[in-house]
């Protein structure tokens, strides 16, 4: 398996509030800078965030951009319905994580919004990742 598809398997298994990927594979020193709340975040932060999303979150097919045993940077689409809301939204999100004796030590995750659904113009449906 790629580092990608062990980092989305811990975190989809992480909504479900099971971590125990999630604690394999980040370093005990690990922290990040979140550039949403202007604070340095460490693991348990991330932990608590994922857990208390009040949304649906579908990840689709993810890219990676390069990959070696100290970093691993790809982007992802999601789709995301909140509660309440009729229409779901979209984003591509992109993982820069940087890894110190084979777990994540730094990452950095930036969103872009799209404005339409991305599944509409690639060989690819939301149905086969749910």
């Amino acid at each position: 398996m790629t580092k990608a598809e062990v980092y989305e398997k811990a975190w989809v298994l992480a909504q479900k509030n099971d971590f125990s990927i999630v604690d394999e594979i980040y370093h005990p020193d690990y922290k990040s800078f979140d550039f949403r709340t202007g604070i340095y975040a460490n693991l348990e932060d991330d932990k608590v965030i994922v857990s208390t999303l009040d949304e649906e979150c579908t990840y689709g097919p993810f890219e990676i951009i390069y990959e070696n045993d100290e970093f691993l940077c790809f982007y992802k689409y999601v789709k995301s319905q909140l509660e309440g809301e009729n229409e779901p939204s979209f984003e591509t999100f992109m993982h820069a994580l940087n890894y110190k004796d084979g777990k994540i030590i730094k990452q950095k995750t930036t969103v872009q919004d799209l404005d339409f659904d991305p599944s509409e113009y690639f060989d690819w449906n939301w149905e086969d990742y749910e």
